[in-house]
């Protein structure tokens, strides 16, 4: 695979792209890849690059060191910056914005967990589209713990993987869920041997990458609508998304690589 590094603010967090995928990587293992405002800015860096970027068709977000995807944010942090609820609202801008810069990029998202995905690395996992993790890995959200509360969008989305029973199980106890657990409880889709994770994470972006651009794109905002508040739905643009897919050169491509019985080539258009 040909890659192609970005430059960060930081070298805490380390992005790439080839062969139609983006890579994102939190870089602390020293720290268990604990997120500092630094890196967040990093993700956000990165984010925004992929999004404007054609060439990359899905992103996959992982933890450097093999022992934690993100085991929260970087504690060493709050005692400075996150005393009071007033500069908790301004730390929390931080992740916010990253965050949103992930959501904005409009492609597929796969989280590749290994080792600990506890707090605020948990509540990134839960943005992805997909989450790929190790038979090690524990998932957890220690806000009963620490004394503090966890955002309403990290609420709903947890909710809307797990339920409400399994989601206060989650929050109320604080405890660390196996990655067992995990998939029974549909947090993750799939387990795979740390020694295939890459490989099998991999293979999965390729054929995301190699599939239709706007079919992808409409299948996840429509999914995610259905998932959302059904008072926030926007039933019109989810419809223009549909008929954009029938009306482009994609769907043309497609019907003729099927006649031919040959790999599609699609551009997204």
């Amino acid at each position: 695979m040909t890659s192609t590094a970005l430059r960060l603010p930081t070298e805490k967090i380390l992005a790439s792209t080839g062969d139609g995928i983006g890579w994102i990587t939190f870089n602390q293992p020293e720290k268990r890849n604990a997120i500092s405002r630094e890196m967040w800015a990093g993700v956000g860096t990165a984010a925004a690059e992929f999004g404007k970027n054609p060439d990359v068709r899905v992103v996959v977000l992982s933890g450097a060191g093999g022992k934690a995807f993100a085991s929260g944010a970087d504690i060493s942090e709050f005692a400075a910056a996150r005393a009071s609820a007033e500069d908790e609202e301004k730390y929390h801008a931080h992740a916010d914005n990253a965050r949103s810069a992930l959501r904005a990029m409009g492609k597929p998202l796969i989280a590749m967990i290994q080792g600990f995905c506890i707090g605020g690395g948990c509540a990134t996992a839960l943005l992805a589209d997909l989450r790929i993790a190790t038979p090690e890995s524990k998932f957890g959200v220690p806000a009963a713990k620490l004394g503090v509360a966890y955002a309403l969008e990290g609420l709903h989305r947890l909710v809307a993987l797990v339920g409400p029973s399994v989601a206060k199980e989650i929050m109320f106890t604080g405890r660390q869920f196996t990655a067992a657990e995990a998939l029974a409880a549909g947090l993750i889709n799939r387990i795979v041997e740390p020694a295939v994770l890459e490989e099998t994470v991999t293979a999965l972006a390729k054929t995301i990458a190699g599939n239709a651009p706007l079919s992808i794109y409409h299948s996840r905002e429509a999914i995610d609508m259905l998932a959302g508040n059904p008072s926030e739905w926007d039933v019109e643009r989810i419809e223009a998304l549909y008929k954009k897919c029938f009306d482009s050169e994609d769907y043309r491509e497609g019907r003729t690589a099927f006649m031919e019985k040959r790999p599609p080539v699609f551009k997204g258009g």
